[in-house]
């Protein structure tokens, strides 16, 4: 991870919050208990790698946590731990604003992707 600026609380949760996958992660798990394949199911465009990789970022900042089961095949199972499950109210107040924004999230969206999914908000 990058090295932080200010060391304020707010720029250390974006650290682990920021991307466009910890969030939806979030977001599937509070509907319960999944497995990694379940998780590819819920974001089809995200790659073993990646998910491998966002899922050990949100497990290490305590907002995931991992069980394997023995046997063979293994079994790995992921949950929201407490923390994870405080998040979730904060979630679906960001998808609550974001739906009541005006037209200009629109503008926003088609930015982003003309910019190959990057985009920056200049900010009056």
């Amino acid at each position: 991870m990058k090295d932080l600026v200010s060391h304020c609380p707010i720029e250390e949760v974006m650290q682990v919050l920021s991307g466009r996958w910890p969030t939806l992660l979030i977001y599937y798990l509070q509907e319960g208990t999944k497995r990694f394949s379940d998780l590819r199911r819920d974001n089809p465009t995200i790659s073993h790698k990646m998910l491998t990789l966002e899922l050990r970022k949100l497990e290490e900042a305590g907002i995931v946590r991992r069980t394997e089961f023995g046997g063979y095949p293994l079994r790995v199972e992921y949950d929201l731990t407490p923390a994870g499950e405080r998040l979730v109210p904060l979630i679906d107040a960001l998808g609550d604003w974001w739906e009541n924004t005006d037209e200009n999230k629109a503008s926003v969206l088609n930015e982003g992707s003309e910019a190959g999914g990057t985009h920056s908000v200049q900010h009056l």
